[in-house]
């Protein structure tokens, strides 16, 4: 009998490309996914460089950017960049922090033709979310998102929610409210990059994301259609993983600031992978048939428990990355789920954060920043 013949996984086009214009930031967030080591980065694409990757990316079939950084503001080609994304089609939503969005900019972005912005708060409070971004951004913040509405903008307001203002969310919703956000993210913390470094001192209990939950079924009964407001539970306290950007190579593109393409943020951390950049491959070559993108599409990857597993389709195997950091096998099932192996490493997690205030003091917060990421790096060179 002749053996079955593979079917190898046929990717759509790269729906999202989220353009990190930069890695440089005003802001030190503790949960930031931004790389560790970001530090030791290549340059910057310049402005025609990520012209041509807009260029190439629409006409590989993807239809909404997302421009973001670090704080992509600080790039003083965003205007322009906009502006060409808004020609070629493409539907186009800011991230950012808020600092540097003045009226004129905001004039100057509006008229190139920037669809919407989601803008970050930290918390709901000026004390903590000063704290937790390492600077004093609360005051900007607020005249930022009246900013946003006084051009004509639907605001999403975006807040990590974890550990240290997790208790305070009914406070941040009315925020959000009083701000007059259309959509409100309450994106509980995903433990990559400077959160994994943090995950003690972040990580929620079970029973504060229960009542963060009450809490905010609550508020959404109060204020209706006022406001949409998005609750995303943290992976640890799951039993199953989520896919990974909706499946490996499925709909997301990120190009980084120095153009390496990857299928999520966090991608560049996998050993044996050769993500390729920009400068030397096309975007339809990159998405289509480079190894990095294939290597993780579809099912065939797959090892036990998740290659009998019937529920594979739903998660195709969880995440890489969080598979990678808690096994170190990047083709490992993603811990978070019950299935795995590797189960108990999560568990062991959250039996720490149910222990409450001792793990949260057990060390300081690590602060983002380009010295704290040089410090990791000679401290990493100094190992070899």
């Amino acid at each position: 009998m002749n053996a079955p013949e593979v079917v190898k996984h046929q990717p759509g086009p790269p729906l999202w490309l989220l353009a990190e214009l930069t890695y440089r930031c005003p802001l030190h967030c503790v949960f930031c996914y931004n790389p560790v080591d970001f530090a030791h980065a290549p340059d910057e694409l310049c402005t025609d460089d990520w012209l041509r990757v807009l260029r190439e990316a629409r006409a590989a079939g993807s239809v909404q950017c997302g421009f973001s950084g670090g704080e992509p503001l600080l790039r003083d080609d965003l205007e322009v960049l906009v502006a060409e994304a808004h020609k070629l089609g493409f539907y186009t939503n800011l991230l950012t922090s808020g600092v540097g969005l003045t009226d004129a900019r905001a004039r100057a972005l509006k008229d190139a033709g920037l669809d919407h912005i989601q803008l970050s708060f930290q918390d709901s409070t000026r004390e903590l979310n000063d704290f937790l971004s390492h600077t004093r951004t609360f005051d900007l913040k607020q005249k930022v998102a009246a900013t946003i509405k006084d051009h004509g903008w639907p605001m999403v307001m975006n807040c990590v929610i974890h550990r240290l203002n997790i208790d305070y969310i009914d406070r941040i919703i009315d925020m959000a409210v009083e701000l007059g956000a259309e959509y409100l993210e309450l994106a509980n913390s995903q433990y990559y990059s400077w959160a994994m470094l943090n995950r003690d001192q972040l990580l929620p209990s079970r029973e504060q994301i229960e009542r963060a939950e009450r809490v905010t079924n609550e508020r959404r009964q109060r204020y209706g259609e006022r406001i949409r407001i998005f609750f995303v539970v943290p992976d640890y306290h799951e039993t199953r993983p989520k896919k990974c950007m909706n499946g490996w190579g499925n709909v997301f593109l990120t190009i980084t600031p120095d153009g390496t393409a990857l299928p999520c943020h966090t991608a560049r951390m996998l050993p044996g992978l050769a993500f390729p950049n920009v400068r030397d491959l096309d975007v339809r070559s990159i998405w289509f048939d480079s190894e990095g993108f294939n290597r993780y599409r579809g099912k065939g990857w797959m090892k036990e428990p998740c290659r009998s597993c019937p529920e594979q389709e739903k998660d195709l195997g969880g995440c890489r990355c969080q598979a990678f950091m808690l096994t170190g096998d990047p083709a490992a099932a993603d811990p978070v789920c019950d299935k795995s192996p590797a189960h108990h490493k999560v568990v062991e997690a959250v039996v720490r954060a149910e222990r409450g205030e001792v793990a949260v003091v057990a060390k300081p917060l690590v602060f983002r920043g380009p010295e704290e990421s040089r410090r990791r790096l000679a401290g990493l060179a100094g190992m070899k």
